[in-house]
């Protein structure tokens, strides 16, 4: 049964007298409580915030002063008292509530400043479980929550980026708040306590390892505002999580125009997709468009590995993101300006990198410090109609598998070097994929397609058109390997491979055709192996 409502309306301009101020981060907490004491509002607060304040200069009266109560047990118990939830909760004029305050000689307070201790900071710091578990606070989501409900008499602030605000409010208003002022304030105090439990939450499922807990919730916060999402007749915001994995989300932006809804997904995929190359065995580039590649590579500089890249696809590069594994370099920046990119993604830039980049003044660079891991355990988030589709990232390498050979020729060294590349680079592409790739480099990529022959079909086009581009007297998939995503159902892929000019598969195996598909192989001497993996990517 629902609580009844007393239809008491809210006023719409509440004076602010009195300010609770009790917070961890005390970023501009001197000169916000400064401008609060100058607009005559009297300021109570607790432990290390009032000590603050009071440092300052400013007068300030002490939590325990209201509850008639010291702070006990380390200060985990200061603000859970009836003067301060009954000051925060009390509707004022409801006669009841009014004479409740009154016998218990409750101060009403009208404006409460509170941010929360650093539990997601402490969580990826590697902290301890007793140390994780202190940096969960009690108080501070309490009093939040309780202002947050009671926004037709207090208003709440959970930013130190909202101080400024609040003040021109104040200003405007000659020491009052609105209410429509008070009811943002408080949606984004319980968005924050929102985004807060589900840090908490989703820390204990990791630590216990529970793969699916009955309630499952996720939380971000704001970090920009885009012109539009996909297409221009959608909006959308990008959201960070806190999770410090490498990539475009953490990524200092050292050039360029602001990135697009498209930029950071197709950025973050091609990031991703060149983390699975070792920089101590190869440098590595990645040519990214929609969230495909269009050409990956290995060489023996970045150099080198772009251009073999963008040979596998010039014409789809354009507009394209590069992403590499190394620290982006003067060499390679001269390349790849050439031909007009989005974004470039890198660990890091050399300065005579960047001043390259610079020239073009819309092209962003983007620098992160590390390569994301691709082993590293994780979890990916899809929505649907009425639901989340949650599961755990697909972190298998193909260094790491059993190979198994399953037809009567094996793989030559080289050949297996460029099946495993070629798998590398499935892994991340589009269901339904076909990757070929020789020396290191693909030369036809197909994906996306219903059908796993034509996914073939169309990497062996692609790779017609690029040797015709080249001028070269036939395409590279003559002589290459070729990788399949997911088990071949006929032979007919296969097949359309072996006609594209490919001398060895690999595949994860499993299909009810299985030996169907190994003796067309062995007809053509194809070597084949099984990874007993799949790499669908939806």
């Amino acid at each position: 049964m629902a609580v009844p409502t007393k239809n008491i309306p809210a006023p719409d301009l509440v004076p602010v007298r009195r300010a609770l101020l009790s917070v961890f981060d005390k970023t501009g907490l001197v000169d916000f409580a400064k401008a609060l004491a100058a607009a005559g509002v009297e300021l109570v607060s607790t432990g290390g915030t009032a000590k603050t304040i009071a440092e300052a200069g400013l007068a300030v009266r002490d939590v325990s002063e209201l509850t008639g109560f010291p702070e006990i047990m380390d200060g985990r118990v200061k603000t859970l008292h009836p003067s301060v939830h009954g000051a925060l909760l009390g509707i004022r004029d409801d006669a009841e509530h009014a004479k409740a305050m009154r016998d218990h000689h409750i101060e009403p307070i009208d404006l409460v400043v509170s941010n929360l201790y650093p539990f997601e900071e402490v969580r990826r710091s590697g902290a301890g479980y007793a140390s994780i578990v202190e940096n969960i606070d009690i108080g501070g989501p309490a009093m939040i929550r309780a202002s947050a409900k009671n926004h037709a008499y207090v208003a709440i602030v959970t930013d130190p980026a909202d101080y400024a605000s609040v003040i021109n409010a104040l200003e405007m208003n000659l020491g009052s708040l609105s209410l429509d002022f008070r009811k943002k304030l408080a949606a984004k105090a319980f968005a924050r306590t929102a985004t807060y439990d589900a840090a908490i939450s989703g820390w204990f499922a990791e630590e216990l390892q529970i793969e699916h807990p009955t309630w499952r919730a996720f939380g971000g916060r704001l970090d920009q505002v885009m012109r539009y999402g996909e297409n221009p007749h959608q909006n959308a915001g990008f959201y960070l999580s806190g999770d410090k994995r490498p990539g475009v989300a953490t990524a200092k932006q050292l050039q360029g125009k602001q990135l697009s809804y498209n930029n950071i997904n197709d950025t973050d995929a091609a990031f991703e997709l060149v983390g699975e190359f070792d920089p101590a065995r190869s440098a590595a580039i990645a040519i990214i468009k929609h969230a495909n590649p269009c050409g990956v590579a290995e060489g023996q500089t970045l150099k080198a590995a772009y251009a073999k890249a963008l040979a596998c696809d010039p014409v789809s590069a354009f507009g394209g993101i590069v992403a590499m594994n190394r620290i982006l370099d003067a060499e390679a920046a001269e390349e790849i300006v050439k031909t007009f990119t989005e974004v470039i993604i890198a660990p890091d830039a050399t300065d005579e990198a960047a001043a390259i980049v610079a020239a073009k003044k819309n092209l962003r660079l983007l620098v992160t410090g590390g390569l994301p891991d691709p082993r590293a355990a994780g979890t990916t988030v899809k929505s649907v109609a009425g639901g989340l589709l949650v599961q755990s990232r697909d972190n298998a390498v193909v260094d790491d598998l059993e190979l198994k050979v399953v037809t009567k020729r094996a793989p030559t060294p080289a050949e297996l070097a460029d099946l495993k590349f070629a798998f590398r680079v499935a892994k991340h592409v589009k269901s339904n994929a076909i990757v070929y790739a020789r020396d290191g480099a693909t030369v036809g990529i197909g994906a996306g397609q219903m059908s796993r022959v034509d996914s073939s079909r169309i990497a062996a086009r692609k790779a017609l058109d690029a040797a015709g581009t080249a001028g070269l007297a036939e395409p590279l998939t003559k002589g290459s390997v070729v990788a399949s995503d997911a088990f071949f159902p006929f032979a007919d892929g296969l097949l359309s491979a072996i006609e594209a000019g490919a001398t060895a598969v690999i595949q994860p195996g499993g299909s009810m055709r299985d030996d169907d598909v190994i003796a067309a192989a062995d007809e053509h001497g194809i070597a084949m192996v099984f990874t007993g993996v799949r790499h669908f990517r939806h």
